[in-house]
């Protein structure tokens, strides 16, 4: 840091297992990339192309290779899982993941309906590949699960393999553990964390009002995903309590 605050609350180191930032690429130039890892890569924790952009994003691989020269692991969004095994090319994507040299999977079924235990089979087969992060929750806003629903399906999950889970929002974040309106279920999210450990859950994010909502609720090292690029430095600020909306907060501590 570039000069000194008393009473922080103090974040976890990298690498680090909670207090994580997942920051969303929905289709950086690699100049681009180079200026986030310079300003924002001390900050972030991981990195998804979201959904299937991967596939028309131009010099891929030199974007992967920015990413993890700079220690920053980067994987495909679950909907590139889903457009694969919807049209019956598990095993392509399977090779996919290794031409690519990916350390990393999301295994989702938002946009398209997987029985359970399939999904879960797909992520057991995955995790002897690569770390699989699985996400629950449906994109379409009419799917509305119970709370008890998202902690059988949140535990099925990390049973199966998956290294965290991710409570789906989409990247507008006004479905899943939202409403319509991007304000929070808190009785959902509550329930979820009656069951669900903190560190295993990546809850996503986009929104600053829901950023702070959960900080305030879990605290400084919550892992939180979907966040935009012009984000990053922002949310590190919400997350020690130097931006307004968190800022009396810490102070009590």
């Amino acid at each position: 840091m570039n000069y000194h605050l008393n009473n922080l609350p103090e974040r976890t180191a990298k690498p680090r297992n909670d207090g994580m930032t997942m920051m969303m690429d929905k289709g950086l130039s690699l100049r681009q990339v180079e200026d986030f890892i310079e300003v924002c890569g001390a900050y972030t924790d991981i990195v998804k192309l979201g959904w299937a952009t991967s596939y028309v994003t131009p010099n891929l691989n030199e974007k992967l290779k920015l990413y993890r020269d700079a220690g920053l692991p980067v994987y495909f969004g679950g909907t590139l899982f889903e457009a694969f095994l919807v049209r019956g090319q598990f095993d392509e994507y399977r090779r996919t993941l290794d031409r690519y040299g990916m350390q990393h999977a999301e295994v989702s079924d938002g946009s398209i309906t997987i029985p359970h235990d399939e999904k879960c089979e797909y992520i057991k087969t995955l995790s002897e590949q690569v770390t699989v992060i699985s996400e629950v929750g449906s994109k379409d806003v009419q799917k509305i699960f119970a709370p008890y629903k998202w902690i059988q399906l949140m535990e099925a999950e990390l049973q199966a393999g998956s290294w965290k889970v991710i409570a789906e929002a989409r990247e507008s974040g006004n479905v899943g553990i939202y409403r319509d309106s991007g304000e929070v279920r808190q009785g959902l999210v509550d329930e979820i964390l009656t069951k669900i450990p903190q560190d295993k859950i990546i809850w996503e994010a986009p929104q600053k009002a829901q950023q702070v909502w959960f900080i305030k609720l879990i605290g400084a090292n919550v892992n939180l995903g979907n966040i935009a690029p012009a984000d990053v430095i922002p949310l590190e600020t919400l997350r020690l309590g130097i931006r307004s909306d968190t800022f009396s907060h810490f102070l009590e501590l």
